[in-house]
This record gives structure tokens, sequence and C-alpha cells, in this order.
């Protein structure tokens, strides 16, 4: 991003060491740092994107998402508004001796989406899963477990409501 920056740009923070491809399209008030992008990617208004995050291409984050680190986006993943994505179970501000915890006191737990899955609005995703690929994760579902391919859970916990035969590509 050089030159003049349009108003949407001067609400962006996209760090120096984001890997963003081409056509990526980003809106106001959005976080990205240490992160990948991949090509022709949307990233709607107050999305948050951690550092060892990778999305892939052609993907949509739609607005107020959270990805944190250790999220993988395989291509063509659509994402809902205000997903939330999780890294760590036993989440503390304090370590044993009550210091407040650093990257040293806690392991990122990653989750992967796969290829052309679909998560819903408001949906919450515990990590150390993966979503299987054009599987769907109903609208405010929160996901525990695995999400076998072509799935649709919803609920909390989330659980299989329907299932059908992945998309081929």
């Amino acid at each position: 991003m050089s030159g003049i920056m349009s108003p949407s740009q001067a609400y962006q923070q996209i760090a120096p060491d984001v890997k963003m491809g081409k056509g990526v399209r980003i809106y106001a008030f959005t976080n990205l740092y240490g992160c990948e992008i991949g090509d022709d990617v949307k990233i709607g208004t107050f999305v948050e994107i951690q550092k060892g995050a990778r999305i892939g291409s052609r993907c949509k984050i739609s607005s107020h998402t959270f990805i944190c680190e250790g999220v993988i986006l395989e291509d063509d993943v659509f994402v809902g508004h205000n997903v939330t994505f999780i890294n760590d179970l036993h989440p503390r501000a304090t370590n044993d001796s009550g210091a407040l915890q650093t990257e040293a006191d806690w392991k990122c737990i990653p989750t992967h989406v796969k290829r052309g899955a679909s998560i819903g609005s408001g949906a919450t995703l515990l990590c150390g899963i993966t979503i299987g690929a054009g599987a769907m994760v109903g609208a405010g579902s929160v996901v525990t477990r695995d999400v076998p391919a072509g799935a649709t859970v919803a609920g909390n916990p989330a659980r299989i409501i329907k299932t059908a035969k992945p998309p081929v590509k």
C-alpha cells in the first residue's frame, strides 16, 4: 500500500510482516499481523487476523470475526459475521507464579478449515479440530470436535444434522 490512502485504508492496521496475495480486498477497522493471506480474499470490517494464521485464496471473511494464531483456512472458505476461533483450551491471565502469562506459558493448538467449508455467523470453534472440505457450520454453533467433509453441524455443542457428499474441485 503506497501513495495516497483511501479513508478505509486510514483505519487499517496491516503490519509489514503480513504476506498478502493479489486482489485482496480489506475493509476499514481491520488488524492484521504476521499472517498469510491468499489471492482474491475479501476481509470485512472489524476483523483481526493474528500472526501464524494462514488464509487460502478466494476466502470471504465477514465483519467482526477473530482469527487467532494457529488457524488455517484452505481455499474457498466462507466465514460469516462475528465468528470466533479459539487456540487455547485452558486460557489464564497469569502463570503458576502469579505473573502475567507470556508466549512461553502456553501452547497454541491449531484449527484447520478445509477447502470450501462454510462457517455460519456467530459460531465459535474450539481449537484442535478440523472442519472437513465442503462442511457447513450452522450460525451460532459451538464446534468442539472435528466435522466430517460434507457434513452440516449445528447447536451447542455442534452435532451433525445432515451429511452430504463433499464438493469435488
